[in-house]
């Protein structure tokens, strides 16, 4: 569904979703550079939303890789993380990284995940495509734990959590810098960050990369620096 808006504005509303247990590489970097996410075998795209009671433009981000580097606070939070162990390894549902979900879940006080499994299909090594995970270790505790597909020029993070008691470590932030430097060394030509909105919002933090581009809801991706904004 797409609705353009009065005459001399640029509001395109869609609303759209399909159900798929199986996508293959090139066609998820197809679906991923028109604005679709997924959330297990639920695919979906809009353009509008309502955050904190206020109708918002949805900005679909992914960072064009060529053009990445490291600012000066992500060099400091790949620095602050050294002595943690990581892996990156096919998705698994673990005992452990379900209670991680639950003690990230309590950071929320609205619109708060019931399972992880709302994210993920009940196969999510393979379903709907291939999923694998950043894993992030403190000894042999589970400290964090970040989702992401595997497109043919693409990755694209799905969820991450992490232990609020280690909220100082940033590592919602070190997880998508783990999941870019692997994005890099595998030669993808850009690392999709999802949704976030127009004006500050939660989400503000998937701003602050370098090389991001936003796209227009026409099928266009367009270069942005928000970081300037975004603190």
């Amino acid at each position: 569904m797409v609705m353009t808006g009065t005459p001399g504005t640029d509001l395109i509303f869609i609303n759209e979703e399909f159900f798929a247990d199986a996508v293959g590489p090139a066609k998820l970097d197809k679906l991923l550079a028109l604005g679709w996410r997924h959330f297990g075998t639920h695919f979906f795209r809009y353009s509008l939303n309502i955050y904190n009671g206020e109708i918002r433009r949805v900005l679909p981000l992914r960072i064009d890789l060529s053009k990445f580097y490291l600012s000066r606070s992500q060099r400091r939070i790949l620095s602050r993380n050294a002595d943690l162990r990581v892996e990156n390894r096919p998705i698994e549902i673990t005992a452990d990284s379900e209670e991680l979900f639950h003690r990230h879940r309590q950071r929320f006080d609205h619109g708060v995940p019931e399972t992880v499994y709302d994210f993920l299909s009940a196969q999510p090594a393979t379903i709907p495509c291939e999923g694998r995970e950043i894993a992030v270790y403190e000894g042999e505790r589970l400290t964090a734990v970040s989702y992401f597909d595997v497109g043919a020029r693409t990755l694209s993070g799905i969820y991450a959590m992490f232990d609020p008691a280690e909220a100082q470590r940033g590592l919602g932030i070190f997880t998508m810098l783990k999941e870019i430097e692997c994005a890099i060394a595998s030669g993808r030509e850009f690392y999709y960050q999802g949704y976030a909105y127009e004006g500050e919002s939660f989400y503000d933090y998937k701003k602050r990369f370098s090389g991001l581009e936003v796209y227009d809801w026409q099928g266009n991706w367009l270069d942005a620096d928000l970081r300037k904004t975004t603190g």
